[in-house]
C-alpha cells in the first residue's frame, strides 16, 4: 500500500526510544478543530533541523521532547511490542460500500484524531460518495487520518491515498492539550527490536506516551493520560 524511501529508517529499541536514521525531516503538527471539538485539518509548526541520527521519546516522560533525554532508564519503562504482526487489512470491520468508494475501517489502529466525524463522518459521506461535497469529504477525512485506521479503494481496487513527504509528524491535540502520537508519514520502513520489519504504509501512528496496549502503535491510550 506505500512505497518507501531506502535510507530513512526508524528502530524500535527494547525499553527505550526511537532510533531515526537516514535525515527524517521531524515537525510539529497540530489539530485544527471546530467548535464540537472534531478535527478539521493539520496544521504544520515548527520543522526541527535535520539531523542524520536522532532518537525520539516512547515512554513518555522526557524533560526533552519530542527527544529522548534518558528518563526510560530511571523508572525501567516497559516497551515490549506487543502489535499483530499480521497484514493491517486482516484486523478490518465489514467494508462500507458507497456508489464510489468502499471504506475499510480498521479500529485496532485508532489514534483517536476525530478527523472521521467531522460533517456527518466518512462513513455516511461514504455511503453518499456519488455526490460531489459527499465525496471531496470522504477523501479528506481518510486522507487526514493520520493512524491509517481509515483506508478508501475505489470501484477498480485502487486505494486512494494522500501524497506524503517522509517525515514524522510530532502530534498535538489542543482539545485534550495534550502530546498526541508520533504520526509517520510516506512509507518510511519501522524495524522491530528483534528485526523484524513491520507492514510499510504511507501513514501510521507511533505511541509516545508509554500507554500503548498496542506497541509501538498508538491506540489512543494519550487521551487518558494527565
Amino acid at each position: 500500500m506505500a512505497t518507501h524511501h531506502h535510507e530513512f529508517k526508524i528502530k524500535v529499541s527494547i525499553d527505550g526510544p526511537y532510533i531515526v536514521t537516514g535525515g527524517v525531516p521531524l515537525i510539529d503538527l497540530t489539530m485544527d478543530t471546530d467548535e464540537q471539538g472534531l478535527s478539521t485539518r493539520w496544521k504544520e509548526g515548527k520543522r526541527y533541523p535535520v539531523q542524520d541520527r536522532y532518537e525520539l521519546c516512547r515512554c513518555g516522560r522526557s524533560k526533552d521532547k519530542p527527544f529522548c533525554d534518558g528518563t526510560h532508564c530511571e523508572f525501567l519503562f516497559e516497551g515490549e511490542e506487543t502489535a499483530s504482526r499480521e497484514p493491517v487489512i486482516t484486523h478490518a470491520e465489514p467494508v462500507t460500500t458507497g456508489p464510489e468508494f468502499e471504506l475499510i475501517d480498521i479500529p485496532i489502529l485508532c489514534s483517536s484524531a476525530r478527523f472521521c466525524d467531522r460533517a456527518g463522518g466518512a462513513w455516511d459521506n461514504t455511503r453518499a460518495s456519488d455526490k460531489p461535497e459527499a465525496r471531496k469529504i470522504a477523501i479528506q477525512e481518510v486522507g487526514d487520518c493520520p493512524a491509517g485506521r481509515l483506508l478508501l479503494r475505489d470501484k477498480d481496487g485502487r486505494f486512494i491515498e494522500p501524497k506524503f513527504e517522509p517525515s514524522i509528524g510530532v502530534v498535538f491535540d489542543p482539545i485534550i492539550n495534550n502530546i498526541g502520537p508520533l504520526w509517520v508519514r510516506g512509507g518510511i520502513p519501522i524495524e522491530a527490536a528483534d528485526g523484524y520489519v513491520y507492514e510499510i504504509r504511507n501513514r501510521v501512528t507511533l505511541c509516545r506516551c508509554g500507554k500503548s496496549t498496542n506497541k509501538p502503535f498508538c491506540d489512543g491510550k494519550h487521551c487518558d493520560s494527565e
